[in-house]
């Protein structure tokens, strides 16, 4: 029998690969939690949406949604700022804040993460930069979790019991809404990177890889729009829901 899972955090990532903000209570559309991965950090010289894989200092700073939808990013510093040549004196490139609306994402992946090598690139769905289309929303469980820092892995929702490997293939109801969790979610050299309050650790990609093949968390499509709150018990197909 599939043990009860209920909803004990909620984040929200507004500018991709910053930090981004814990909430009690989010809507979901079909683009997945409103606002998630809404805008990049565009760099003119590429043309790609840089993320941390490729600029590592992203992860320094944090983002939030402002009462009119419009992301305020923190930098190290503690500068707030929604200007793009304040983000880029800060990066010291050329970059624009971007709606992901107004742009299709380029992204970046080294394909060997010990010696970041042989990078690869890839065209990330419309609308909101996540980084797949069948990963509009992310899961992961405390369990699974074990004793790592959910903020490393960017992950919208963490369940508080369980294994959200379980889910795969399943339509699952959370709030008012319902998900269609579709595969694991591959993990890249971002988890090993420092962030404020979490030091490089090269050890949790190695580890991931070898117990779990390089997979940890699960993600899914929005089949129902509707609301998620903390504290919303997962229902699965199986049990009426």
């Amino acid at each position: 029998m599939m043990p009860a899972m209920s909803v004990i955090q909620i984040w929200r990532f507004p500018v991709k690969s910053l930090g981004g903000e814990q909430l009690e209570g989010v809507d979901v559309t079909e683009l997945g939690i409103v606002g998630d991965r809404a805008w990049g950090i565009l760099d003119h010289e590429t043309g790609n949406v840089l993320t941390a894989r490729r600029e590592p200092r992203l992860l320094m700073a944090s983002a939030r949604l402002s009462d009119d939808g419009h992301p305020i990013v923190t930098l190290p510093d503690g500068t707030e700022t929604d200007r793009s040549e304040t983000i880029s004196a800060w990066l010291g490139r050329d970059v624009a804040l971007t709606r992901a609306a107004d742009h299709i994402g380029v992204f970046e992946n080294p394909k060997d993460f010990e010696h970041e090598t042989d990078w690869v690139s890839w065209q990330g769905p419309a609308g909101a930069w996540h980084d797949a289309e069948w990963a509009r929303v992310s899961l992961v469980s405390a369990s699974s979790l074990r004793d790592l820092d959910p903020r490393r892995f960017r992950t919208n929702l963490v369940i508080g019991a369980g294994d959200e490997n379980m889910l795969i293939g399943m339509s699952v109801a959370l709030g008012t809404c319902r998900l269609d969790v579709l595969r694991g979610i591959n993990r890249c050299i971002m988890v090993a990177r420092s962030q404020p309050g979490l030091v490089a650790d090269l050890d949790i990609l190695r580890t991931i890889h070898r117990e779990s093949n390089g997979r940890l968390a699960v993600g899914a499509t929005v089949s129902q729009e509707g609301r998620v709150r903390v504290g919303d018990p997962l229902r699965t197909n199986t049990q009426g829901a």
